[in-house]
């Protein structure tokens, strides 16, 4: 039997409580058909990770109480992915597979060449959330609402080891640092960046990589680099 995993925000996993969670209950007793004697995995925003059983269940509130602490799993590096605004379906493959890969910070990125500028921050908060339940990470990606290019580069570029995907530049594997900061990388949009952000990326000092000999997609290349920059 399958072991589910689920994200309880604001909730102290203590040793037995009552999960009174509305939408959660009823996916447990309704949908899921949970008995007494199921097995769950919660975590919390606390980086928490712990094993309860289901002792009881009553009209409104489900009974857990502990079985076991488990051992958080979390990213080793801290990693932004920051990608020019794509797609809805393409913007939640991204979220969904970064997720998987181990990327703390999702920054969808508005370019010269950008030609997608909506973006629903609430779905994508719920997309990672499932992608954290689902793939065993402790944590919880942040997605932030689109930031202009120069915006993020002038957040970043103290605080991170900061790279812009370009075709044509040194292979990623060529670049051995052993930094403690925070990495982060520059995705563009399907049409490359325009000749403005190439300056801007100049005058800034930012290091070129290229992620593969053949040219990627942009959400190939957020793979890639979520892959490869861990």
């Amino acid at each position: 039997m399958k072991l589910h995993r689920y994200y309880l925000p604001n909730t102290d996993l203590t040793h037995d409580f009552w999960m009174d969670d509305a939408k959660l209950f009823h996916q447990w007793t309704r949908v899921l058909r949970y008995e007494v004697g199921r097995e769950v995995e919660l975590f919390n925003d606390k980086q928490e990770d712990r094993l309860y059983k289901i002792t009881k269940i009553g009209n409104n509130a489900v009974h857990l109480e502990l079985i076991t602490q488990l051992e958080p799993v979390e990213p080793e590096k801290e990693m932004y992915l920051c990608f020019a605004l794509l797609k809805k379906d393409k913007v939640e493959w991204v979220l969904q597979k970064g997720t998987e890969l181990g990327v703390r910070h999702f920054v969808p990125m508005l370019t010269d060449r950008t030609e997608k500028t909506g973006f629903d921050i609430e779905r994508a908060e719920k997309i990672v959330i499932e992608a954290s339940e689902q793939c065993g990470r402790s944590d919880i990606p942040r997605v932030r609402e689109p930031l202009k290019l120069q915006t993020i580069i002038e957040e970043l570029k103290e605080k991170s080891e900061l790279f812009v995907a370009e075709q044509g530049s040194p292979h990623l594997s060529f670049i051995n640092s052993q930094s403690s900061k925070p990495r982060a990388v520059l995705i563009g949009p399907e049409g490359g960046w325009s000749d403005n952000e190439k300056m801007f990326f100049e005058e800034n000092k930012l290091e070129f990589i290229t992620l593969s000999k053949f040219t990627l997609r942009a959400e190939t290349a957020c793979i890639v680099a979520s892959s490869l920059l861990q």
